[in-house]
């Protein structure tokens, strides 16, 4: 397939965005519009989308890769992708597509100078030729917590009169670069939003946009039993036991805000495409890399081995290119976001350099009684002997409490909240299993808020042995990947020292050239014998070398 046969792959890319953030998922508070009749006309919006990691490093490490974030050890925040590993841009480009993102991208270790580089053509930072605005030092205060502020650990931050410039910004930089797009290559885009990642802060022509009457109402931690000690702990710390219902309406409307908001500037995003031509030839994926508990069991924000929904099940839309089978709507199928680069990677007809676990989605997007797995998994959190767990863990308990996450940062000290933990679920029931058996059980289909946690009474139960066998299968099935290199099993003047006798000496430095090209011992024999042959039959060896 040549580039011009190749489609544009757009991939927008909200952070921290809830599957049921959009009206078209059911949210009746919910005002997006613009991927309301996305999903309608012109993609299909998977329904059960699930992430791999509930946080953001390790869940971008694997939907660029393929795989899952136990494969390479890429399940904390600081561990990135790093010089000998690929992702989905760095295969793009090197097949010929022209790789744009912007900055916002939590995949590749900023240490190595050049790295990021390599996995794209143009990385946007910033407008060099924008004038710097004054500072306004209030706001930068009202960014941080402290102590002296009542809920300093709510992330909530409220409605602002001004635009909230990082994201717009970085929309103009795309459509711009849209705009002047030559089209000699097929473009592959990547925009990362913040929004809505908290502080749960946006503009006030987006909150205006949300019915607070119509949220609808929250999961109270009051509701719940037997939910995992991480959460407790979040609790303990953050200290919002005597946030009142209109306080947590608040944290939710002004988030669902947020997602009005992206909403917004997805339209502005597809109509530069049309305007320019492209939107037709392209694939987009709209994808977010977890969710976020936005009032559910009295937290907000995220944490790193807890798997509700609110956190797992991600939106993911994607659209194919044009003269692909479309079967536009909502789908029902079980997925991963792994699923993500498989698919992308179908679509822009480019092979993968190393083995995934990513399926491609044509199938369902084709036709969406079809699906692809019957499981999905996601995992998080570390064993008790792992400092590096997170980016402030290793600063000790007592870290700089006027940072807003110091509360899950003091709850991550506990090594037994913070404990290990992998999620399967199959649609109908969903179970966690944790080293210190404070496993998880939820009846999906009678509790789906994930309240009730049916594991202390059905610990025996033949549905939580069918749900370990198929994870073990999966991790014995996922655990590594064997990389497409090659190695010698022998060093040159091993190799040599096994032929050495059969050579003849004037050919050594032909047979040395064979030996380099990573022969097997047998082979270098072979050729050895047929050097001597071509030699005359000489029986002499070599004598050069002792």
């Amino acid at each position: 397939m040549n580039n011009k046969q190749r489609p544009n792959i757009i991939i927008f890319n909200p952070d921290e965005m809830r599957w049921n953030t959009m009206g078209h998922m059911g949210n009746p508070a919910a005002h997006t519009p613009n991927l309301d009749r996305f999903a309608r006309e012109d993609a299909v919006s998977f329904s059960r989308a699930y992430c791999q990691n509930p946080v953001c490093v390790p869940s971008r490490c694997s939907f660029a890769t393929g795989l899952y974030p136990h494969t390479r050890g890429h399940r904390t925040m600081q561990y990135l992708l790093h010089e000998e590993e690929t992702s989905i841009f760095r295969e793009l480009k090197n097949a010929g597509y022209h790789v744009w993102m912007n900055s916002r991208n939590d995949l590749v270790a900023g240490q190595f100078s050049g790295l990021a580089e390599s996995h794209a053509d143009e990385i946007y930072y910033y407008d060099k030729n924008q004038k710097l605005p004054e500072i306004d030092l209030s706001q930068i205060g009202n960014m941080m917590a402290r102590k002296e502020e009542p809920y300093p650990y709510s992330h909530f931050k409220g409605v602002s009169e001004q635009e909230m410039s990082m994201d717009s910004d970085d929309i103009r930089a795309a459509i711009e670069r849209i705009q002047t797009y030559p089209k000699d290559k097929p473009l592959c885009m990547f925009v990362g939003l913040v929004n809505p990642h908290p502080p749960y802060m946006v503009e006030k022509k987006y909150y205006e946009q949300i019915n607070k009457d119509k949220i609808p109402l929250r999961i109270k931690a009051a509701e719940t039993a037997s939910k995992c000690r991480m959460m407790t702990e979040i609790r303990r710390f953050a200290g919002l036991e005597d946030f009142t219902e209109e306080q947590w309406k608040e944290v939710q409307a002004v988030y669902l805000a947020q997602c009005a908001m992206v909403d917004d500037l997805f339209k502005k995003l597809c109509d530069a495409l049309k305007e320019a031509g492209m939107y037709d030839d392209s694939a987009i994926f709209v994808l977010s890399d977890h969710g976020d508990f936005a009032g559910d069991y009295d937290i907000t924000e995220k944490a790193q081995n807890t798997f509700e929904d609110c956190l797992t099940r991600v939106p993911l839309l994607v659209k194919p290119p044009c003269g692909e089978a479309l079967d536009a709507g909502i789908s029902d199928s079980l997925v991963e976001l792994v699923d993500f680069y498989a698919t992308a990677m179908d679509y822009a007809g480019v092979t993968p350099d190393h083995d995934h676990f990513g399926r491609s989605l044509r199938p369902i997007i084709g036709d969406r009684t079809k699906s692809v797995r019957d499981y999905v998994f996601c995992e998080g959190g570390r064993m008790e002997w792992e400092e590096q767990c997170d980016e402030y863990h290793s600063e000790g308990p007592e870290y700089d409490m006027h940072s807003e996450y110091w509360a899950r940062m003091k709850a991550q000290c506990n090594p037994l909240a913070h404990e290990k933990g992998t999620m399967i679920c199959d649609g109908t029931y969903k179970y966690v299993e944790r080293p210190s058996g404070a496993n998880e059980l939820y009846d999906l289909q009678n509790d789906p808020q994930e309240k009730i946690n049916l594991y202390p009474r059905q610990k025996d139960s033949e549905i939580v042995q069918k749900m370990r066998l198929e994870m073990l299968k999966w991790y014995q099935q996922t655990c590594d990947v064997v990389p497409k290199k090659y190695d010698n099993r022998f060093t040159e003047e091993r190799v040599w020292a096994s032929v050495r006798k059969l050579c003849p000496a004037a050919a050594e430095a032909t047979m040395r050239k064979y030996i380099r090209t990573g022969v097997t011992i047998p082979q270098a024999i072979q050729y050895a014998m047929r050097l001597r042959m071509q030699n005359g039959g000489q029986k002499d060896t070599n004598k050069s070398t002792p």
